[in-house]
C-alpha cells in the first residue's frame, strides 16, 4: 500500500486527476481524498488539473444541450403531427367559414371611391403569399361561392430576387387558374430588400386573386358581419 501511495502522490503531484490516479492505481476516490486532504500543489499541476477538469465541464455541458436539443425537436414533432392528425377534411360548411375568416383577415373590404363618390362595383380582391392559405382561399369561392373558373383572374407581385416566368408558373399551376386569367405583374421592392426581413421570406412573391362580382363582395361583407355576432 506504500509504495501505491507514493505511487499515487507522484501522479497528483505531476497534475494527475483523482480519476486518472484510479485508473492507473485502482486507488478508491475515497481513499485518495483522504490521502491529499492535506497536499499542497504548485501552479503549474493545479493550473492543469483545472484546466481539464473546466474542458470535461464544457464538453459535458455541450452534449448536454446537444441532447435537450435532439430531445426538443423531437418533443415538437410529436406535438406537430398529434395535432395535424386531428385535423380531418373540412366540409362544406368548415370550408366556408374559413373562408369567411380568411377574407375578412385579409381581403380587400374597403369600398371604391373615386373623386369622392362611392363606386357601385365591388370586386372581390384578396392577397397574399401562403400558398396554403390562397388554395384555401379558392376551395372558398369554387366550393361554397360556386364561382366559375372564367371568373377568376389573378395578379402577382415580384420582388427583385425573383424569376417573372418561374413565379408566373408556380403560381399558375398551384391555383389551377389559367394562364390567360393572370393580369397584372407588379415588380416592387420588398421589405427584405430593406434588411427587415430574409431575402427568402417570400420565395414566391404575393398572388391578388380577384372575382369581378359586387353581388358576392356584398354577400361576404354580410358573412362577416354575421360572424362578428359571435366574436
Amino acid at each position: 500500500m506504500r509504495n501505491g501511495r507514493e505511487a499515487a502522490f507522484k501522479l497528483r503531484l505531476s497534475g494527475k486527476s483523482y480519476s486518472e490516479i484510479q485508473r492507473n492505481l485502482g486507488v478508491p476516490k475515497s481513499t485518495l481524498s483522504g490521502w491529499f486532504s492535506n497536499l499542497q500543489l504548485s501552479d503549474g499541476p493545479k493550473n492543469q488539473i483545472l484546466s481539464r477538469a473546466r474542458k470535461k465541464s464544457t464538453a459535458v455541458l455541450v452534449a448536454r444541450n446537444k441532447m435537450q436539443t435532439v430531445l426538443a425537436i423531437r418533443r415538437r414533432l410529436e406535438i406537430i403531427n398529434t395535432a395535424k392528425r386531428e385535423i380531418s377534411s373540412p366540409t362544406k360548411g368548415d370550408i366556408f367559414f374559413i373562408g369567411t375568416a380568411l377574407y375578412w383577415a385579409e381581403g380587400y373590404k374597403r369600398p371604391q371611391v373615386r373623386n369622392g363618390r362611392e363606386l357601385t362595383n365591388h370586386p372581390v380582391s384578396f392577397t397574399n403569399s401562403d400558398p396554403g392559405i390562397v388554395l384555401l382561399f379558392l376551395r372558398f369561392l369554387r366550393e361554397v361561392c360556386e364561382v366559375p373558373d372564367d371568373k377568376i383572374r389573378a395578379d402577382v407581385r415580384i420582388y427583385q430576387h425573383l424569376n417573372t416566368d418561374e413565379t408566373l408558373k408556380y403560381w399558375a399551376r398551384l391555383t389551377k387558374i389559367r394562364k390567360e386569367s393572370f393580369g397584372k405583374v407588379y415588380y416592387g421592392i420588398s421589405k427584405s430588400s430593406l434588411g427587415k426581413r430574409p431575402y427568402n421570406r417570400l420565395p414566391f412573391g404575393a398572388i391578388q386573386i380577384r372575382v369581378n362580382d359586387t353581388k358576392l363582395f356584398h354577400r361576404i361583407m354580410g358573412w362577416i358581419e354575421g360572424l362578428k355576432k359571435f366574436c
